[in-house]
């Protein structure tokens, strides 16, 4: 899980697709944490993307290193964890989102994966897969 959360963080941005309805629907987010051993994202409860994971969990996130030609596919369910510790944690690694979110309000989100696989691919090599 470590080699999947460095390499989405050198990314910086990576998509995360969600389904809504039977429309795929693709966003850039930002935001990527380790907390008690499980990989976070961040967003807010009022975005249609907090709403297309209650209704649907599985979701998946690519991202790209342009400098090594490597890409990652990371697919799973996102589970919210509502306590505010770990919101908490999210937000003091991205301070800049204080201005919009805190731990202690209604709308602050954060979700980890489960039964997560990230596949790590590129032109050069064979895909490599791990499982968290």
């Amino acid at each position: 899980m470590k080699e999947v959360f460095d390499f989405i963080k050198k990314c910086g941005t990576y998509y995360l697709a969600t389904v809504d309805g039977d429309q795929p629907r693709v966003r850039p987010f930002g935001t990527i944490d380790i907390f008690e051993d499980k990989l976070y994202i961040q967003t807010g409860k009022v975005k249609p993307v907090s709403k297309q994971l209650a209704a649907n969990p599985k979701a998946e996130l690519c991202c790209f290193d342009g400098a090594t030609g490597t890409w990652l596919r990371l697919a799973g369910e996102l589970v919210n964890d509502d306590r505010v510790e770990a919101k908490k944690h999210m937000l003091d690694s991205y301070p800049d989102l204080r201005s919009m979110y805190n731990e202690n309000d209604s709308n602050s989100q954060v979700l980890y994966f489960k039964n997560a696989e990230a596949t790590f691919s590129s032109f050069t090599a064979a895909p490599k897969v791990v499982k968290f």
